[in-house]
């Protein structure tokens, strides 16, 4: 028996606004409503709606025997309430059906693990209130933010309390092992790890409309006959990838639809098939220990943290933003703290990026700025100004704040660097 686990991460961050030097200090209106607002329109009308209107359809046609599971960011919740409420309409639909699963994540889809478990654990605590809310789910299985990876986080999350995580199949990890099992960190004994296939994954969400790629055109009857190649040499096959691949990475003239209609049939017509949710997934046993001591996740060719920490700009902004949370926090100030927390979203960072080629093209496509130099001094200029709040807000931390400015020359030096 081959069992299909299907994982969507569902992500939208806050997008900060070309926030200029002269903003500092007069204007803390740091978000581009207009832009987020058109962002999440367009992805609603492209992807999401239709998206989740056949997966809808396939549980209903199948009767159950479809599942899927979906990671959504607090933000991108919060963006459909306010922006396109007949998104989250449509995955409370999908809830109800009791064959779609909701995994826990940090509420701003952040790198909060690797610079404050403190602000890592609210994170999690608050994004799962707002599942619950939503979707009167507890989630049970946990995926970091771009599915990063290591050792002490399976550990540390084993020790909230969760039955599993998933994470990148990645070859450096794995060897000549392969990802159709479930593993455990050597840090973390009977805590199950699922591992995305990303070479049948990244089939669906890379390759799809590549008129260059061997495999083109993919149809749903290759790429079941892959799937049901494994049986007897797995136990699951893990299809991790961005939602948006429905309609926005991959645009509906491609036959994206069409693929994802056909798909589910063919592999339940093998008597051996099914679909598992995540939590499904883990009635499986481990298979084998995976020893990860820097950090992975699934992006760019490297698949570690470059994307978001491979440069100056984005370790200076990071570093930056962490070292003013005790004294954002001990304000007390409700907005301010609002503030912050959407500026940890892993998003701001990985348009800082300068990487070249392929990944850099991935990179750009995404961002909202002309470069990632403009990406960093719109970010930068944005933290002055929550400088500036925290010592109108606070005086007892207002010295303390200044001595740290004027130590890492994060205020004037800033307009004068750019």
């Amino acid at each position: 028996m081959v069992s299909v686990c299907f994982y969507f991460q569902v992500h939208q961050p806050f997008r900060l606004r070309e926030y200029r030097v002269f903003d500092i200090g007069r204007a803390h209106d740091y978000f581009d409503e207009k832009k987020n607002r058109e962002v999440a329109q367009k992805v609603a009308n492209k992807s999401y709606l239709p998206t989740n209107k056949v997966l809808l359809d396939l549980i209903q046609m199948h009767k159950g025997a479809f599942k899927v599971s979906f990671s959504i960011s607090g933000v991108a919740l919060e963006q459909f309430e306010a922006y396109a409420p007949e998104v989250l309409e449509s995955f409370k639909k999908l809830a109800e059906t009791g064959c779609v699963e909701f995994l826990s994540e940090t509420y701003y889809h952040s790198l909060s693990f690797i610079y404050s478990r403190d602000e890592f654990v609210k994170q999690i605590n608050k994004h799962a209130a707002l599942i619950k809310k939503h979707f009167n789910q507890t989630p049970t299985v946990f995926r970091n933010t771009e599915l990063i990876f290591n050792n002490e986080l399976a550990n540390f999350v084993k020790g909230l309390g969760f039955k599993g995580i998933i994470a990148e199949g990645a070859d450096h990890v794995l060897g000549w092992r392969s990802p159709n099992f479930i593993y455990e960190a050597v840090t973390a004994h009977d805590f199950k790890v699922l591992l995305k296939n990303y070479k049948l994954s990244d089939d669906i969400a890379f390759r799809f409309s590549n008129k260059g790629w061997e495999e083109h055109p993919l149809t749903a009857e290759k790429f079941v006959h892959w799937l049901n190649q494994i049986n007897g040499n797995g136990d699951l096959v893990n299809l991790f990838m961005d939602y948006e691949t429905f309609g926005e990475h991959q645009w509906e003239d491609t036959g994206i639809f069409d693929f994802l209609r056909a798909m589910p049939g063919m592999v339940l017509s093998h008597p051996d098939n099914e679909f598992v949710t995540v939590s499904q997934a883990l009635k499986y046993p481990i298979r084998g220990e995976i020893d990860v001591h820097s950090f992975m996740s699934w992006a760019d060719m490297e698949r570690d943290l470059t994307a978001w920490t491979g440069n100056a700009m984005q370790q200076t902004a990071l570093r930056e933003l962490f070292l003013i949370e005790k004294a954002v926090k001990e304000t007390g100030d409700e907005q301010l703290i609002e503030d912050w927390r959407r500026l940890s979203t892993s998003d701001h960072f990985y348009y800082m990026c300068t990487k070249w080629f392929s990944d850099g093209d991935v990179h750009k496509y995404f961002s909202p700025y002309e470069s990632p130099y403009d990406a960093y001094m719109f970010f930068m200029n944005t933290l002055n100004d929550v400088l500036e709040r925290i010592k109108l807000l606070n005086e007892k931390y207002s010295n303390q704040v200044q001595k740290g400015v004027e130590r890492r020359g994060v205020t004037e030096h800033l307009a004068r660097s750019l």
